[in-house]
This record gives C-alpha cells, sequence and structure tokens, in this order.
C-alpha cells in the first residue's frame, strides 16, 4: 500500500499520506491501512507512540471525490453499521488507547481536518489550512466533529468554520487549541516526530491510562455522534444536493443548489 506508508523506529509508528497526484485524498484503501496501522499500534507492545503526517505542501485534501461518485450506499442503512473502512478507521483513531501526534503541512480539508480532533497533540506548518466543507458538498459533518469542534472553538465560531465551511489559518487553529505550536513546513514532521520520541520514553501505562481518564466521560459521546453522523451523510450523499456538488467539481465549475 503506497499510498499510506509505515514505519516503525524507537517505538513510534508513523503513518505518511503519500499520494500526493491526488493531493493525499483519501480513498476506501487508504482509511483501510490506516485502521490496520492504528490496530497494530494498539496491539503491539513495543509501539508507544503513532505519528501521522503528510508532506510540507499538503496533508490530507479529504476524501476522494471521485469515490463520492461512484459509491451508491443504501438509502435505508447508515454505513455506521456497517463494515466500512472509513468508519473502521474512524473507530479506530476514536478509540485509541495510545498517544497520536499528527503533523499537518498545507491543505487539511474534511477528514484532513476531522481526524484532528482525536488526535492528542497536532504541529502545523505555517503554511497550514484547515476547512471542513461538508455543508457546500451537500453534506454534514464527520468524525464526531459536529460535537468535538462546538465544544473546542465554542458554538459561533464552529458555526462559522462547519456551515460556511471556508479554511482557517495555521494561527486561527492554535487560537482555538486544535494545533499545540506553528513551525515551518520544512519542521513540522521532525517536530512531531521529536515530541513522539519524548512520549515512548514514559512510561506506557501511565500514558494510556491518563489518555483514558482524559477521554472517558466524552468517549460514549462521540462514538454515538460518529453513528448519527454516519446515517445522516449516508442519506445526503444520495440526495441532489451532493450530486449536483461532485458533478460541479468533477466539471471544474461553481454548484447551483438553487434546485435542490
Amino acid at each position: 500500500m503506497q499510498d499510506i506508508l509505515t514505519h516503525i523506529d524507537a517505538g513510534v509508528l508513523t503513518l505518511t499520506i503519500n499520494r500526493p497526484d491526488k493531493k493525499n485524498s483519501f480513498t476506501p484503501a487508504m482509511y483501510a491501512a490506516m485502521a490496520a496501522g492504528l490496530e497494530q499500534a494498539k496491539t503491539d507492545p513495543t509501539i508507544r507512540v503513532t505519528v501521522i503526517q503528510g508532506d510540507m505542501t499538503v496533508f490530507s485534501a479529504g476524501n476522494d471525490i471521485g469515490d463520492f461518485l461512484q459509491r451508491k450506499p443504501s438509502s435505508q442503512e447508515s454505513p455506521a453499521l456497517q463494515a466500512s473502512p472509513v468508519f473502521d478507521f474512524l473507530h479506530a483513531i476514536a478509540q485509541h488507547p495510545k498517544p497520536i501526534i499528527a503533523a499537518v503541512c498545507g491543505p487539511a480539508v474534511g477528514i484532513g481536518t476531522t481526524l484532528l480532533f482525536h488526535c492528542d497533540l497536532v504541529y502545523a506548518g505555517d503554511n497550514a489550512a484547515f476547512s471542513m466543507p461538508f455543508v457546500n458538498l451537500g453534506l454534514c459533518p464527520e468524525a464526531a466533529s459536529s460535537l468535538l469542534v462546538p465544544q473546542m472553538m465554542g458554538y459561533h465560531r464552529a458555526a462559522e468554520a462547519l456551515l460556511l465551511g471556508e479554511p482557517f489559518m495555521a494561527e486561527a487553529a492554535l487560537e482555538v487549541g486544535l494545533v499545540n505550536r506553528i513551525v515551518p513546513p520544512t519542521e513540522a514532521n521532525a517536530v512531531a516526530q521529536a515530541q513522539a520520541r519524548k512520549l515512548a520514553a514514559k512510561p506506557l501505562e501511565s500514558l494510556v491510562e491518563t489518555k483514558r481518564l482524559m477521554k472517558k466521560g466524552l468517549m460514549p459521546q462521540v462514538l454515538a455522534q460518529i453513528a448519527e453522523e454516519g446515517a445522516s451523510f449516508a442519506r445526503l450523499l444520495q440526495e441532489p444536493a451532493a450530486k449536483e456538488a461532485f458533478t460541479a467539481f468533477m466539471e471544474k465549475r461553481k454548484p447551483d443548489f438553487s434546485k435542490t
């Protein structure tokens, strides 16, 4: 799986999103590889920390739009209740017991931003641009972001991010607590690796228990929100607005929602 590269060194598993020709947009196979990597990190006692990174120019453009156009999920059944790679990944990252660090440079769109709410530390290049344009695609938030974004940003900032779907830059992400530090893009991955090695040198049981205690009260809500969002997302994916948005994207034109 060359679109997701895995590397283990000194107790750190690094998952590198490596599809630069498509701006690191996610396919089902990539979600499956990410979920498998997190499962390996969960069960392998020699892995203490996971780092998720892209490259200096792009973290991820989100879900591959071509995949949305080809996908035909049942409108009667939520994908949250099915065995699907995207939900395997969402559940794996939301419930992962060990520390996860992300290094983000360039665009982080859709899942490229929402996955960060499940990471423990996030380091951003000063070129990072975060966006959650689900409404602009005729869809709704995923990865429990409709719960986690208002909690982190406050309702009005969350409404701006989720209803307008406009990008916000690294400084704004730092201000609301989404990222821990802003660094030059050439340093982001190295900073994440250095922090991972600091964590890997600490007692694993203490790391796991501390993370569990911090997330304990919120976890049932997160899993319930992922399921509810999934049901809404599957329904909206079949509606005219989403189909118009995806077709307009592929045709490189502005979507017309006047008839949806």
